[in-house]
């Protein structure tokens, strides 16, 4: 009587998990590529298992929408804004650092495609 009993509870556990690989396994993959690059240049194979990047692209899907939830309950209600990314990580000092780094990096990308464009312009103008 009790192997059945454990029996059943081992068949919800199969059910339920049949289902979360399903409801994951139906969803078009994101960031597989890019995954795939980065577990490379972090010392993985040059190939690494489907479900390893599998696994990573779930942990960087909850991660980015648990964020974004949380962003948009501190800022202005339904936007999401940088400052609240930024006052979200303030307390992990790397996180922080690395927002600020490429915060820094984009403005300067943004000037130098400004730069750009305008020598192009003035180059066309002649």
């Amino acid at each position: 009587m009790a192997t059945d009993e454990n029996f059943e509870t081992f068949e919800e556990d199969d059910a339920a998990d049949t289902s979360v690989a399903l409801s994951t396994a139906g969803r078009k993959r994101l960031f597989s590529k890019e995954l795939r690059c980065m577990m490379y240049g972090f010392g993985d194979d040059q190939n690494p298992y489907t479900e390893s990047v599998d696994i990573i692209e779930d942990l960087v899907i909850e991660f980015i929408t648990e964020m974004t939830q949380k962003a948009m309950e501190i800022g202005r209600t339904g936007r999401v804004q940088v400052e609240d990314i930024v006052f979200l990580v303030r307390k992990d000092p790397r996180k922080y650092a690395r927002v600020k780094d490429l915060l820094t990096m984009n403005e300067e990308l943004k000037r130098a495609r400004k730069a750009f464009d305008e020598i192009k312009f003035v180059g066309n103008v002649k």
